[in-house]
């Protein structure tokens, strides 16, 4: 859109009128987005951490230049929270859980000149047969016929230094052709995490699905905090409030992964710290949403309950499946 030669800035949006882009300007540019950043970063770090509900007010009232959005400011203390988490508690336990499991498989994989011989098995079962009462072996054989998609990982072992194809060790494993795909999937990402070991991996899988997982999991928990305050605004301004809340526990819980990696401060402390949380919430409900103590109190409780006994738990089964998929 052109405009008369003596106008120096856009009358409709205020940038100027001849904006060369120069090293200088994308310098200063740079700097000052940087340090307005810092500013508003520091102006709403503060009040999250010490005024429960003040910045999900300003917020909805409309006083939101002065502070980060609530969307940003989940987003850098989540980063940093999870940077965190990676160097102090991810990585031991990825290799401590890689050891557990190559221990739990304590028999190693068969090969040449050492195979379990399939008599000397027959035998032992056998044996063990014998030496019980009949109403044991009845129980036994039952247990047989109602598990026979269990797989014998003697017979796996011998495919595998075989050199068989997943494909025919997983039929063994109990997979026929009406099988679904799912069901196929999961039986061979069994067979790989029982070939190679690799617990780590699986560990460091499911870790990675946590970030990914909260943003459903931090929209559910506004979503219950609509159904119980469902006269108190939009959807929106519980999101709003949920993202304070949540950039908060990540504050709280990025302290703690510092403190223990340079202190190790007692479990009691890391305890009480946690449960604080808890009262963060109360309080910062009690504000935002203008009820009683009481009122509060039960709310935050039937938020908290629900949330920590019925959407985490499932949660985290979901995860850790889709963690067994594809890792």
């Amino acid at each position: 859109m052109q405009f008369e030669s003596s106008f120096q800035f856009c009358p409709y949006c205020g940038q100027k009128s001849n904006d060369e882009l120069t090293i200088g300007l994308l310098f200063y540019n740079t700097i000052s987005n940087y340090f307005s950043f810092d500013a508003r970063f520091f102006k709403s770090f503060f009040p999250l951490i010490f005024r429960p509900g003040y910045l999900a007010n300003r917020f909805i009232a409309g006083k939101r230049l002065m502070y980060l959005h609530p969307a940003q400011l989940y987003l850098f203390i989540s980063v940093v929270f999870f940077f965190l988490l990676s160097f102090t508690i991810v990585r031991k336990q990825v290799e401590d859980f890689d050891i557990t499991l190559k221990k739990t498989f304590d028999k190693p994989l068969i090969i040449e000149g050492n195979q379990v011989e399939v008599s000397q098995v027959w035998d032992s079962i056998q044996y063990e047969l014998n030496s019980a009462n009949n109403q044991a072996k009845d129980s036994l054989l039952i247990s047989e016929r109602n598990n026979s998609n269990i797989f014998d990982l003697n017979k796996i072992d011998s495919l595998i230094s075989l050199n068989s194809s997943d494909a025919h060790i997983i039929k063994e494993m109990g997979v026929d052709d009406d099988t679904n795909m799912l069901t196929i999937k999961f039986y061979t990402q069994l067979l790989k995490l029982y070939k190679e070991r690799n617990g780590g991996q699986l560990l460091q899988a499911f870790y990675d699905t946590i970030p990914i997982s909260l943003f459903i999991l931090l929209p559910i928990f506004a979503f219950i905090l609509k159904l119980l305050f469902y006269k108190r605004g939009r959807y929106a301004h519980h999101l709003v409030f949920s993202f304070y809340f949540f950039s908060f526990l990540f504050t709280v819980f990025s302290i703690i992964l510092l403190l223990n990696e340079f202190i190790d401060i007692p479990d009691w402390l890391d305890f009480l710290i946690a449960i604080s949380t808890f009262f963060y919430l109360l309080v910062a409900i009690k504000r935002f949403y203008k009820h009683d103590w009481l009122l509060s109190l039960f709310k935050t409780g039937v938020t908290t309950v629900f949330y920590l006994l019925f959407v985490i738990p499932i949660a985290i089964v979901i995860m850790s499946g889709v963690s067994l998929l594809f890792y």
